[in-house]
Order: C-alpha cells, then structure tokens, then sequence
C-alpha cells in the first residue's frame, strides 16, 4: 500500500520547516503511525551517516530520529555540499558525484528527478505516511523552472502542500498572501493549508491576522504555533546558528573558530549541554579567548581554504600561544588535517589542486584522494579505554609519527593522533562527545566537572517528544492527517 504524504514550504528560509517536520514525524509516530521524513534537495554542510553507507542532511537525520527510523538516503536523495571556489559537492543517493558551480547544478538539476521520486517512491511504498520538507522560499519563482525541491518535486508527484510563514521576523501576513500573488495558479492550486510559527506572547492576539490570512489566500491557516523555546537544544542545521555563543554559561570556555565552510558542527551539542561549560563561537575578526581550556578545530568542507581562512584571521598565532600557554588542542576530521605539516589535494577535490603547509602542531601530513569514507564505528578512548561511537566522513589519507600515539582505536585498530605531551589530538571522528562517560572524562582531563546526570542521547529524545507535545497543543493534528493524500507515482 502506498503511503499519504504532506509537504511543508516555507515563505522563506529558517521559518522553522524543520523543526514542524520533526514534530510532527514524533507526534505522528506516537499515534502508532509508520512515518518517514523526506527532503528532496537540500543544502547544508551539516550531515549524517546512514544505515546504508552513505550520507543525507542533519536534519533529515534528526527527522528520521524523531519517526523513530533509522536515517536512510532515499530520505534526502539529493544534498549539496558548499565548497570554496567550486561551487558545491552534489552528492546523489548518499554519495557524491562530483563538484558543480550554482550555474551549472541549476542548468543540470532536473535531470536528478528520477533519482529524488525513487527514493520518494521507496518510502512511499514502505510507510503509512511521508512528511516531505521544501526548501528555501516557495516563492522563488525565479527559480522555479526545472525546480526539484519545492513545486517541482510537488507537482510530480501531485503531494499536497501546507505554507509556512515565521511571524517572529514579521510581515507574516504579506509573505503568506503575497506567496500565492506571485507563485502560478498551478503551483497555488496544491497549497492546501497555511500555518504560522514562532509566535511569542497570546496567540490569540493574531485571531483578526488569521482571519485575514484566511480570506486572502481562501485556504484555512492550521493554527498558530508558539516560539518553541527547547529548539535550540536539538541538533541545528543551518550555519547561522553559529552566530551567537552562550556568554553567560558556565566557566570552562571551549572555543571553536567559526570557519567558512565548517562542517558537520553537530559534534558541539554535547558539549554545548553541559551547563558548566562556555562554548565560544569565536567569531571572524575576534581573537581565541586568551583563558580557553580546549579549542576545537572544528571539520571543514573546504579544509586548505579553511585553513587560509584560520592564517587570515590570526588565530595560527593565537594557537600557538594557547599552546605555549598549556592549552589543550581538538582537531575533528578537516581540523584533525589542519594540525599536520601538510595537506595535498593532488586532483583538486576540494578547490585549486595544490599543497597547503599545515599548522605544524602534530607530526603528520595529509593527500586527499580517494572515496569518500562513510561509516559509524565502535571505539574506544585510547588513553582511558572509555567507550564512544562515532562516525567517519572524510576523503584522504593522513600518516606520520604521530599517529604511533593514536586518539582511539576502533575494532582494536589505530586511529587519530596525540602529541607527546597529549595536550594536542586529532581524530577522523565525528560524534564523539554524544558518548557520555568519554565527555565527562575529557572534561574531567580538562579540570572540570561534569554534570554526572546529562544523557545526551535521552534529552534529544524527551525534546522530540516535548515538541510533538507542543504541536499537537496548537495545531489540529487531525486536520493535517485529513490533508494527507496518496501521490500520483
């Protein structure tokens, strides 16, 4: 039997998409409901491993969580990946194809629309519901020839569609009315319900804006949904989250320099959790905080200009004397590379082919080539023998003596490095502060102590369930269910 699906667009982009789609997967999928998430296209350098060996967009990954489904990448069939200078990585299916300019993806993205409803097609015929996500604007009308991740994908598969507008950045009414004044009649045609977000204060002081909503777009507004404040506690996909640390929290100050083209970000929640620790964002054009206990190099997407980006800015020299100081040093995947001698991108994977001299504070280089390598692994802390999971996203082969004094070792193997004194790992490992006991003994390595009681792992979850709580308190769920229709595969 083929599922019903239901598609959430935006009046723009970060109007909350996600975050309704994640709710409602968990609220669905409390009712007893086989739910799978789904997003056509998207973009974001914040991605996830899945259980077939390949790679889809965080969010789909939290979505996937919140349906209770493993993450799978027929759920994000197609991801772009911002790269420096050449575009983006497309990857289709969970692996990537090649590198692309915006010109030429847009000149070529209605041929991967076979690829998008097979994956479409495979949830549908495995589930009793498909949630599926837009992108961006719905009304990029400019955009819209040849278009996959909105209308494109909609009409193809004839899905209803519910329009989100965010009232919290204002002009809501305009971006829900004027979205039907400059989309085409067709287009209009499958909006079926619009909805609005991130409310603060009295929702029902927007009753006379609903009704207006209502009158002008001649489809009913589902309800109005209250700024969901433990938001910022989940996983966050979109780069701007970055933007602002927590200045007031705790006094074990973790900095992380905000790179252009960092990636897979996510590693930070756990430690952003803990209520004693300061994480600092350390934004371009700011100095590393002079008393951080650890800086994070954080992955990269584009790691040689990334680590241009790192000399540009000063902070080779603030490292140094971190160093110098005692400081303790992380490098995950891109940053693990950055601390080498060198890194070599022979073929120009990711930019310019070339050599980049490293940071010289590990005793290993770096040659990107080769697959990209996709997998969770099962490790173990090499100085304590602490338990942590994780997972390996990265191109390229890193050697040198270093490594003799490894981070981890999984299934019993070698991997990442430490400097003699240990104050300086890298690892390939992403994920790994999710591990709760390994957390708390870096941590505890580090002077400080750690909250004995935060499970990582469950608070997701209770948010998950608390914001599936949250929607079915201000929207008809029913209604939604009701809207639902089988697709036209």
């Amino acid at each position: 039997m083929t599922a019903r699906a239901i598609m959430v667009m935006g009046t723009g982009s970060d109007v909350g998409k996600s975050l309704i789609v994640s709710g409602l997967c968990r609220a669905f999928a409390n009712r007893g409901l086989s739910v799978a998430p789904f997003k056509p296209q998207n973009m974001s350098n914040n991605a996830a491993v899945t259980e077939d060996g390949g790679e889809i967009g965080r969010a789909q990954a939290l979505q996937a969580r919140a349906a209770r489904k493993p993450a799978h990448t027929a759920m994000n069939p197609i991801l772009l990946k911002p790269e420096k200078e050449t575009g983006s990585q497309v990857v289709v299916r969970g692996q990537r194809v090649g590198s692309m300019s915006a010109r030429a993806y847009f000149a070529k993205r209605a041929e991967f629309i076979p690829d998008v409803l097979d994956a479409f097609t495979m949830l549908a015929a495995q589930n009793d519901l498909v949630i599926v996500e837009g992108a961006g604007s719905a009304s990029e009308v400019n955009l819209r020839n040849g278009d996959i991740a909105n209308f494109g994908f909609a009409q193809a598969a004839t899905v209803p569609v519910i329009l989100v507008g965010d009232i919290h950045r204002g002009g809501v009414i305009a971006s829900l009315v004027g979205t039907f004044a400059v989309i085409a009649p067709e287009d209009a045609a499958l909006i079926q319900a619009t909805l609005v977000n991130k409310f603060h204060g009295d929702p029902t002081l927007f009753e006379a804006g609903r009704t207006i909503v209502e009158t002008r777009t001649g489809r009913p507004c589902l309800g109005v949904v209250p700024h969901f404040d433990a938001a910022s506690t989940l996983p966050a996909e979109d780069v701007l989250s970055l933007e602002n640390s927590i200045p007031d929290q705790g006094d074990t100050i973790i900095a992380v320099p905000r790179l252009p083209r960092i990636a897979n970000f996510d590693d930070l929640d756990p430690l952003r959790a803990e209520p004693g620790v300061r994480l600092v964002i350390v934004q371009p054009g700011q100095p590393l905080p002079r008393d951080a206990r650890l800086v994070i190099l954080p992955g990269s997407k584009a790691t040689r200009a990334d680590l241009a980006f790192f000399r540009e800015q000063g902070w080779d020299i603030d490292l140094a004397a971190h160093i110098r100081a005692g400081g303790h040093v992380l490098g995950i995947c891109g940053g693990y590379q950055m601390l080498g001698t060198s890194i070599a991108d022979p073929e120009g994977l990711e930019g310019p082919a070339g050599v980049s001299p490293g940071l010289g504070h590990l005793a290993l280089s770096t040659r990107l080539e080769g697959q990209k390598t996709l997998r969770f692994a099962e490790a173990r802390d090499a100085l304590s023998g602490t338990p942590l999971t994780g997972y390996h996203m990265h191109m390229g082969v890193t050697q040198g003596p270093d490594m003799e004094r490894p981070f981890a070792l999984v299934d019993g193997v070698a991997e990442g490095a430490r400097s003699a004194d240990g104050r300086i790992m890298g690892t390939y490992l992403h994920g790994i502060f999710s591990a709760d006991a390994f957390r708390r003994d870096v941590l505890s390595r580090l002077g400080f102590t750690p909250d004995p009681l935060l499970d990582f792992d469950a608070k997701i979850d209770r948010t998950l369930d608390d914001l599936a709580a949250h929607l079915e308190a201000h929207l008809d769920l029913d209604q939604i269910l009701a809207l639902a229709r089988e697709p036209a595969l």
